[in-house]
Order: C-alpha cells, then structure tokens, then sequence
C-alpha cells in the first residue's frame, strides 16, 4: 500500500515555497510529501516512526524529514506533544544568496546530516535546551509571526530567518560533532566538504547544475571538486549526481502517474532518451518497464 504522499501545492505557493505553523500534535499515519520539513518539538513527548524505525522525541529535540522519506508521530492517549512544523522547498534558498553571504560551509544540518544514515540521524540528533532551545524557539515564532500578518517585506525576513536558523543549527550540530572522535581535522574538512557537495547535490537535483557553478559555491577547483568527491564516494561529482536523480526519478515512477518525459524533466534531465539510457544504465531496464513492474 502506497503511503500518502503531501504536495507542495497544498501548503506553499510556487512564488513563495514557505510554509510554518504551530500546533499540538497528534498521532498522524506515515506519510511522505515534496518537500523539506523541519520539526521543533516545543514541549511534551512521543513516538516518531521514520522509514520503518521508532524513535521516542522530547522537547527541544529538532530534526528534518527530506522530500521522499515517510514518517508518523505516536502520541500516547492523554499525552500532548506541541510542535512547529517549518515547510519549504530547497529553491526558497537561492544559490546566490549561499554565494553571497558565503556560508556553503555553514549549512551542515541542512546539507550533511539529513543525509547520514537513518540511524546515525535519529540517535545523534540535536536536542536543545535553555538558551539554544530559546532562540531557536525565537526565530521560528517571529517566522510564524511575519507569515501570518505578512507585512511589508515578510518574505525577505522569513528567508533571512531561515537561513541564520540553519547556520545556527549547524553551530550546535558542529559543537556535538567536535565531542565524538574524529580524523585529523584536515582529514575532517575534506569528508565535510565532500558531504556538503554531496547534500547539495541531493537537494538541488532538479536545477541545472554544472561544475562551475559548485566551484564557485564551494570555493574550490573543479579539479578538487572531483578528487573530494572520488575519495569519499569512489565516484565523480556528475555519477553521484546522477545516481541522486535515477533513485528521485523511480520514487516519482512509482508514486506518481506522470509521463515518463515529465519525470525525466523532475529530475533534470530535457532529453528524454538521455534519461531513458541512463535509467537503463542504473536500473536494468527502462523507465517504463519499472514502472510497469513495481
């Protein structure tokens, strides 16, 4: 049976991608949706299924479920667990502005950790309390806040709050990395970079990506790009890239009814038979005969 799959269209406008909300949160079935989705838990306890696996949540805890994944939340009876569900897609952040404010290489809980292991992500994820909790608490009501009243300008601020959120998570998130045993830290800073790439690449499949434009964002050689990128995954920065798209492409096969040259189109690809020998390639047979089969 197919999980219920959540489209963007349901919460966020194409112009505006954003969506956030405060609300006491019950026992809801395992879902999917479209699009990133950042839970702060404000108080109270439960049970959060993800991808098969159980995991209790408290207060203060804060965690990203990635577009494709499948969760639920448990809540025992008599029990109240309030959470802020903050919904976007990846494009609300522009490359420029990671360009320009030059923090490509302060987005690891957006770029690195919502890709690690299932269970790595759940058994090391950030809890918050005191001052942290407070802050982080802070700028996701003043989002609530600009969204509701919209304002004169609310979408720059809630684009700007989002974006000092996750490199602010990323602080506390680096701060417990440093406490586990690690390489050399030139060692470290390469794996990070090559994971940074990598979660960039995951979210932004869709977008015409090319080497320059990730040298530039990540301050780097091409060159380097791909050395990195061959020491951590044995492969080139475009064969992960392509790898990322094929598995997006048999999630959207499966979960959805569109053309097969609309999927191509999904996942980046404007030539159809490209993406047709490609599938083939990764998969075995062709988009069709997967559909077809699954």
């Amino acid at each position: 049976m197919r999980e219920a799959i959540l489209s963007s269209n349901h919460y966020m406008k194409s112009e505006f991608p954003f969506w956030i909300t405060r609300t006491v949160q019950g026992s809801i079935d395992e879902h999917g949706h479209e699009f990133v989705e950042l839970v702060f838990v404000v108080r109270g306890n439960g049970r959060h299924l993800f991808q098969g696996s159980r995991y209790d949540i408290q207060a203060g805890d804060v965690f990203i479920i990635n577009p494709g994944e499948t969760h639920a939340y448990a809540v025992e009876p008599g029990e109240q667990m309030e959470i802020i569900n903050c919904l976007f897609m990846p494009s609300f952040i522009p490359d420029a502005l990671l360009t320009e404010l030059e923090i490509t290489n302060s987005m690891d809980y957006f770029y690195v950790h919502p890709f690690l292991t299932h269970d790595v992500r759940f058994n090391h994820r950030v809890n918050l309390n005191g001052q942290e909790a407070s802050h982080v608490l802070a700028l996701l009501e003043g989002m609530i806040r600009e969204m509701n009243g919209r304002p004169s300008g609310h979408k720059t601020i809630i684009r700007l709050r989002l974006i000092e959120l996750l490199v602010l998570l990323s602080r506390y998130y680096s701060l417990l990395q440093q406490q586990r045993a690690h390489p050399s830290p030139r060692q470290l800073e390469r794996e990070m970079t090559a994971k940074r790439i990598y979660g960039y690449l995951e979210r932004n499949y869709e977008k015409k990506i090319t080497l320059q434009s990730l040298a530039s964002l990540f301050n780097a050689s091409i060159r380097q790009l791909n050395r990195l990128m061959r020491e951590e995954y044995d492969r080139s920065v475009f064969e992960v890239l392509h790898e990322i798209r094929i598995e997006r492409a048999k999630h959207l096969l499966l979960e959805t009814d569109e053309k097969v040259i609309v999927v191509a189109t999904m996942v980046g690809y404007e030539d159809q038979s490209f993406f047709n020998r490609l599938f083939a390639r990764h998969v075995g047979c062709s988009p069709s005969h997967y559909r077809s089969t699954g």
